[in-house]
């Protein structure tokens, strides 16, 4: 049923053990019959980055496409001037957006703008020089080849990245985790190579490796790297779950180095699990705790041998709406436990842990996803995780399940503009369930509407693609190199458009001028099991696909899910950027689009749903960020976000 979001108090499932059996789905969601908690009086401000104007120049057949960020922390009356080689090349101050076309300019040209506040000229950005196309090669050191204790010969690919300002200099650098050719899933047994993470300026400059060791197997379940400056001291840390044999980036090793816990089938079943906390600048290990949530009993996890245990999905949220929390989690297919950390002066503390297994959580079992989403989904200036088809409030309790059980997609944003608050689409494993794909309330957890389709739905994606009706677009589908069903393109008020759906039910981009989002897939080859990189974008008037960039030389991740290494609002304008690893994984290569746009927007990493996006996605199943508020035809002017900016060396939290 479609109707306005009703507020029925604090969704949590605080029932006793007696009565916790009766917590089970209903048409919408298990709901608790407590008082609902005020809303903040006055909206917290966050801390977040103190980045620079990213500017990027781009050659083009008319000129010098040039882009810079208008920053979270300034208002819409700030304006700019354009200068190239120190020349002002704008006639009047630049207002409606935050791009140029210079006709006038060259490839030996370099560019940089100057903020105009209350009439006055700031002083200048950082320069760029002139990219000679549409992309950049951040030139990356593969690894060497490896051997198994089986024989087996194996080599490496850039897989997942993920990015931040690691050494406090306002800019960005790439985090890219090694994949070794062997690389399993929890499902299947057999040995892998060694994990790299590596940090890399965006010259190439190799800032730190880090070996993950032997006793952390290689999978899309297994690494979970958090990338986020947990303390505000203006430098991103990077936070991931380590073992015995595990080296920093300045070669000390953690634990026992000549431990070796692998059992015959490959599987890492006994032994400590760690958590490390790692400096972003230089790869130095920190502190180590030991790993929570812990193992324990294998078979606790919902099978013996070694694949529902470690199924581990890690966030970033403000708990307390001021500062980051690190969130590490463990589980999904039954039983889910999440464990929150603040890392605060030199000290990691646990905040909080909330465990399904508990008699108040029982109906929270089964309910988590292949990956997460966070977002103030209450509105009380604090974070929510929405873990799948539950969702846990700020405090680390339960605050609803909808019952529908484990899914394999999920998108959260504004994707219903006509009602408050925020939405939630998701598809859904269980062929039993009530909906195979459902739209929801993000705070309560009410279904909206739902479709009840009787199959696993193996992807699903939430975007505009389609002015015609007001907000986001939802649709499913098992693309080509899948079963290739296709299950409908629906408004989000569950209209049916179409039977015909974009075949690329994967990642979203905003890329071109308009206020659309595109289609960000691959072009997949079932030969050699590959596919090159491709942004498209859907042609609503005849429901097919029309491409807008294919890029050859280029290699997905992640198989059949056509998944980037990073998709991000890296440079420049609100516009998103790509990245893709080459062909032989020498580099990384970041495509920014050169389409000018009159639309102005705060950059996209200044907007805390988004930003917290970025560092969940390489989180297992890779999903695509949103944003806070709607994007797309017909928005609003987006409220200025309530952020200041962390600077380095300090983290003084505004009270």
């Amino acid at each position: 049923m479609v109707g306005k979001k009703k507020k029925i108090g604090i969704r949590r499932c605080i029932i006793s053990a007696l009565l916790a059996s009766l917590c089970l789905p209903q048409s919408a969601a298990v709901l608790a019959d407590a008082p609902q908690q005020p809303k903040t009086e006055t909206a917290i401000k966050r801390q977040m980055e103190d980045l620079g104007r990213g500017m990027v120049a781009v050659k083009t057949d008319n000129g010098v496409f040039v882009s810079w960020r208008l920053l979270g922390t300034e208002s819409e009356t700030v304006v700019f001037n354009l200068y190239r080689d120190g020349k002002k090349v704008n006639k009047s101050p630049i207002a409606t957006s935050t791009n140029f076309l210079d006709h006038e300019g060259t490839s030996e040209s370099r560019y940089y703008v100057r903020a105009i506040v209350d009439g006055k000229e700031q002083p200048p950005s950082e320069k760029a020089t002139v990219w000679g196309q549409n992309f950049h090669d951040v030139p990356l050191e593969k690894p060497e080849n490896g051997v198994t204790p089986t024989g087996q010969a194996y080599s490496y690919s850039a897989n997942d990245a993920s990015t931040g300002d690691l050494d406090g200099d306002g800019e960005y650098e790439l985090v890219v985790k090694w994949d070794p050719s062997n690389a399993q899933d929890n499902s299947r047994s057999g040995y892998t190579g060694e994990v790299y993470i590596d940090a890399y300026e965006l010259d190439g400059t190799l800032k730190w490796r880090i070996s993950l060791g032997k006793n952390i197997r290689a999978g899309a379940h297994y690494t979970q790297f958090m990338v986020y400056d947990l303390d505000g001291d203006g430098r991103a840390e990077v936070a991931m779950k380590t073992a015995d044999g595990t080296r920093d980036g300045k070669g000390s090793v953690i634990g026992d180095e000549t431990a070796d816990y692998r059992n015959s089938g490959g599987y890492i079943l006994e032994g400590p699990e760690y958590l490390t906390i790692f400096d972003g600048k230089s790869g130095k290990e920190l502190i180590t705790t030991n790993y929570d949530p812990p193992r324990g009993k294998v078979t606790d996890w919902g099978d013996g041998y070694g694949n529902r245990v470690d199924r581990f999905l890690a966030g970033i949220a403000y708990l307390d709406g001021k500062q980051p929390s690190l969130i590490m989690a463990r589980g999904y297919y039954t039983r889910s436990v999440l464990v929150a950390y603040n890392w605060r002066d030199g000290e990691l503390k646990k905040v909080w842990t909330f465990d399904s297994n508990s008699p108040e959580n029982k109906g929270y079992a089964g309910q988590g996803n292949h990956n997460l989403s966070v977002a103030d989904v209450d509105e009380d200036g604090k974070d929510e995780i929405i873990y799948g088809a539950m969702a846990v409030d700020h405090d680390g309790k339960g605050m609803y399940t909808t019952g529908l059980g484990h899914g394999d997609a999920m998108h959260l944003s504004d994707l219903d503009p006509s009602r408050p608050g925020l939405e939630v689409f998701q598809v859904h494993e269980d062929k039993n369930a009530a909906y195979g794909m459902e739209f929801r309330d993000a705070d309560s957890g009410e279904t909206l509407w739902g479709i009840k389709l009787g199959i696993d739905v193996g992807r699903g994606m939430a975007a505009d693609i389609d002015p015609r009706y007001p907000g986001a677009e939802v649709w499913a589908a098992d693309p080509p190199g899948n079963r290739g069903n296709i299950y409908g393109l629906y408004t989000n008020k569950g209209e049916k458009i179409s039977d015909q759906v974009p075949l690329s039910p994967n990642f979203g981009i905003w890329w071109d001028g308009d206020l659309q989002r595109e289609l960000l897939d691959h072009k997949w080859n079932s030969a050699t099991e590959t596919g090159v990189g491709t942004i498209d974008k859907w042609n609503y008037k005849n429901s097919n696909t029309e491409n807008l960039l294919t890029a050859n030389g280029t290699f997905s991740n992640n198989h059949t899910k056509g998944t980037p290494s990073l998709q991000a609002d890296l440079l420049g304008d609100w516009r998103e950027e790509v990245v893709w690893r080459t062909e032989d994984s020498s580099a990384l290569r970041i495509y920014t689009t050169t389409d000018p746009t009159e639309h102005r927007i705060h950059t996209l990493m200044h907007d805390p749903v988004y930003r917290l996006g970025i560092a969940w996605q390489n989180v297992a199943y890779n999903q695509p960020p949103h944003t806070s508020f709607f994007l797309g035809s017909g928005m609003e002017t987006p409220e200025q976000p309530n952020i200041y900016p962390a600077k380095q060396g300090k983290s003084e939290v505004i009270r």
